[in-house]
């Protein structure tokens, strides 16, 4: 598939101001049970898209459609986000042509605890985590 042929997603995405002591925390309103958090605003936003995208996975797996969208307007209106910052993230959907597929790896049992720990603490799934880090082991490798 083609650069230009991809079709993107825009997701707004609600993020709570962290500081020296509390990290930054995303929403993903119109993703229910979506959300990440990171040390820096970049990092939030970047541990944001890796949870749209395994969230996508997720209900691509399940076989349930995306919720509806709602506007910025109506996001930003809402009182629960108030002082809250802005932003929209886009991903490709790739639901069609890069389904999930469930594989079985094994991993020492010490790494697989570390590996859920850390999940559990910043938000994501464990397969979310292990695509993240794969990604980022194949972008350094060039």
């Amino acid at each position: 598939m083609k650069n230009q042929d991809r079709v993107k997603i825009f997701f707004p995405v609600a993020i709570e101001p962290g500081n020296g002591q509390r990290a930054f925390g995303v929403v993903v309103p119109d993703l229910p049970g979506c959300f990440s958090v990171g040390d820096s605003l970049e990092e939030a936003i970047m541990n944001a898209r890796e949870a749209i995208l395994s969230h996508m996975a997720c209900l691509s797996e399940e076989g349930i459609a995306l919720p509806e969208q709602t506007s910025m307007a109506e996001h930003t209106a809402n009182p629960d986000f108030a002082g809250w910052l802005w932003a929209v993230i886009d991903v490709d959907d790739v639901r069609e042509t890069h389904p999930p597929m469930r594989v079985n790896i094994t991993l020492p049992r010490g790494l697989l605890h570390s590996i859920d720990a850390h999940v559990q603490v910043h938000h994501m799934s464990r397969s979310g985590f292990l695509a993240a880090a794969a990604r980022k082991a194949l972008t350094a490798d060039g």
